[in-house]
Formats: C-alpha cells, structure tokens, sequence
C-alpha cells in the first residue's frame, strides 16, 4: 500500500468550450499530458464523498472557515471489482493551502477499513501515519457514502515543474443512491454541456504566460466545489 502527500495551492475556473479549445496550443507549449492521458484523451475519475447524517462535513465547509476538511475514495476504474485499486484521500485546506493525505489499497480493504476498522497492511512507516490520521478522522466523524461523483479529466504537468498541475474536468455526473464504486457512473449532469470545470494546482504563483492568457481569453477565478455544488444544488429542489 502507498501513499502520497501534496501540499499546494488549487485554483478553480469554470470554462466554455471555446475558452477550453482557445487555451490548448498554450497547454501544450508548456505542458505536457500526464500517465493517465493515454494518447492525450481524457480518463475516468469516480468518487465517494463521506458525510455525517446530518451533512456536517459539507455544511462547515460551505461556511468558508479557516480550516476545513473532505473524505473520500477515489478510484480510476468503473465499475470497480474488489481488487481494484482504490485511493482513500483525507482532503484539508487550510486558508488558501490545500493538505492531501492519500493511502492505497484495493476496494475491498477500503470497505473493510472504513465499515469494520480493519486495518490493512502497512509497508513503510509513512503508509501507517497516514492511515492512523485517516482512523482518527473517522473516529472523530461517524461518516457514511453521501455523494458519487464522477468525470473525465484530462491532466497536464509542467514540462520544467512536475508539482504545476492543470486538470480540465467534464461530463462530472452525481448522485445519491448506488454509492458503490462497484456500480458504474451515472447520475446528474453538474454542469452544463458546453462547460469545464479547470483546476490550476500550484505551490507559488501562476505562471506569466497563464496569467496573460487568462487575462486574454477572459478566464476569471471562481469557488467552486464539486461535493459543495452537488449538495446545495439537490437541498434547492428538495
């Protein structure tokens, strides 16, 4: 089992098609696709959102406090088998600073953790802290799966700084039944057709060349929450 830790700043946008197309000759001027993006095609992202019962998680979050704090699994394969290769990510933001702590592990032993407290297997001492920051979470917030959320992504690195990151998210699909990633992706259509949902995930400031290109194809910063807009968006048709 493996983990990874990122530290970082992630910025969000919500893009036409248009403006979409207009910034890929640029993307891949400095750019480069990542190992997901076989032959620069966009891939499957599939999550699980945990919440309380009474939605606390995302409630504190929607309030725009100093801190606040996300779980869920992730997995790139749907519909998932038990043996597939799922990621639980215990996700904080602190200010404008977003803390990500990721264990690895198959679906199996993710259900087995989460419902029944069974530890899986540790291969190095990183792999245990993480694990124990991820029980102590659950122990503090007796959580359930709350949301699916699905998408294709397609992910971009720097090609002279590998922690600069641009992801493009669409075709993000929600719901609130089946919470399984052995179930396949279907739900709610998030946002509209036409539209992207871009994420610039630095650890300094954006890039000149960005910046400008923003500024050209007016590009402006926006919050947006995929789990956050799902959840207000069902509570306003309730």
């Amino acid at each position: 089992m493996a983990i990874t830790a990122f530290k970082r700043y992630e910025l969000k946008f919500v893009l036409t098609k248009i403006q979409y197309r207009a910034l890929l000759p640029d993307i891949a001027k400095y750019m480069q696709p990542d190992l997901y993006c076989q032959d620069n095609a966009f891939y499957g992202i599939y999550n699980i959102y945990y919440d309380t019962p009474d939605n606390a998680i995302i409630l504190a979050s929607l309030a725009k406090p100093y801190h606040k704090e996300k779980f869920r699994m992730r997995c790139y394969d749907s519909p998932a088998r038990p043996d597939s290769t799922v990621f639980l990510e215990l996700k904080k933001k602190t200010a404008s600073i977003v803390h990500k702590r990721r264990a690895t592990m198959t679906l199996a032993q993710a259900n087995d953790f989460i419902e029944k407290g069974v530890m899986p297997p540790h291969k190095s001492y990183m792999n245990e802290q993480v694990m124990h920051e991820i029980s102590y979470f659950l122990a503090c917030n007796e959580v359930h799966p709350a949301s699916y959320i699905g998408y294709k992504r397609k992910a971009f690195f720097g090609k002279g700084d590998p922690d600069f990151r641009i992801t493009f998210d669409y075709d993000i699909f929600t719901r609130r039944e089946c919470l399984g990633l052995d179930q396949p992706c279907y739900g709610e259509a998030l946002l509209p057709d036409d539209t992207l949902l871009m994420e610039v995930k630095i650890t300094g400031a954006v890039p000149l060349w960005l910046a400008d290109r923003f500024s050209e194809l007016q590009i402006y910063k926006t919050s947006f929450s995929k789990y956050g807009t799902e959840y207000v968006r069902r509570q306003s048709l309730c």
